[in-house]
């Protein structure tokens, strides 16, 4: 790891990276793209060493509270964090300001932070979402190396759960050839539904490839799936979007299934949900509007 000093921590949306770089070895990893000018080494984590300073400042000077969110470009919850504790840091100044929070991750160590999650959620409204990208552990052991399985990390939704904090589900990305199977999508989503997650983002049955990233995922491919590579570079060549000869069926398959056990499964309305925020009434509030005895 190395540190550096940030010039400022909140995108206009809200959201935040604490750390740049991951070691999880996901062979799929978007952030390796260099289109994201990550200079340094991947697995050489970057860490903002005043980044937690910085939230401070920001949410003081903040006019209105909102929902706030980290992991879209770094899992939060790498084996430095189990070090350093800036996430939990973070939350605890959410918590502290009375903000939202909401963030994505492969790793049941958020359940360290279940005390912070929960009193967020208790006063305003904290939501943690999780990948899943298979429902066989051999092969989650080796596309996702360095993390929880896809069990631990079901046992930690359904541990969320039971805390009264709503989860939402990202199915993706599914490898052509890899996990585009019915079964492994129907496996995902049984794991959802015994979760009682609130909702599972999928954008469609596939993955993306850019530069930096595909030739990361390629080596990957040569190394632990023979001959898989060329089958890739024959059918889409040097294109962005990799999809599944088995769209259409599987997203009818993954659509139905959420529909028949309510599970919300409209992209748009769970990006909506996850970034309004929600002041929930205190029980002193409530009894303003009761009759005096």
């Amino acid at each position: 790891m190395h540190f550096v000093n940030a010039k400022s921590i909140l995108s206009a949306k809200n959201g935040m990276n604490l750390y740049r770089g991951c070691s999880h070895g996901c062979i799929y990893c978007d952030s390796r793209s260099k289109c994201y000018h990550i200079e340094h080494d991947f697995e050489d984590i970057e860490v903002k060493a005043n980044a937690i300073e910085l939230l401070e400042h920001a949410l003081k000077r903040k006019r209105a509270r909102c929902m706030l969110g980290t992991g879209s470009m770094t899992d939060p919850y790498i084996p430095l964090e189990s070090k350093l504790g800036h996430v939990r840091k973070a939350l605890a100044l959410a918590d502290r300001y009375g903000f939202g929070f909401t963030l994505i991750t492969k790793s049941d160590r958020v359940l360290r932070d279940l005390n912070l999650l929960k009193a967020i959620n208790d006063k305003t409204k904290c939501v943690v979402q999780m990948t899943l990208t298979t429902c066989e552990e051999d092969l989650c052991k080796k596309i996702e190396p360095n993390v929880s399985t896809t069990k631990e990390r079901v046992e930690a939704l359904k541990r969320l759960h039971e805390a009264g904090i709503p989860t939402v589900v990202w199915l993706c990305p599914i490898l052509p050839f890899i996990n585009d199977t019915e079964e492994n999508i129907r496996g995902i989503l049984e794991y959802c539904i015994e979760a009682k997650v609130f909702g599972v983002i999928c954008f469609g049955m596939g993955l993306t490839l850019r530069e930096g990233n595909r030739e990361y995922f390629y080596s990957q491919l040569d190394r632990l799936f023979p001959h898989m590579k060329e089958k890739y570079m024959r059918m889409y060549g040097m294109q962005y979007q990799i999809g599944s000869p088995r769209n259409d069926e599987l997203m009818r398959v993954f659509h139905q299934i959420c529909e028949d056990n309510g599970i919300l499964h409209d992209n748009a309305k769970i990006f909506a949900y996850l970034s309004s925020f929600e002041e929930k009434n205190s029980p002193v509030q409530l009894n303003l509007f009761e009759k005096s005895p």
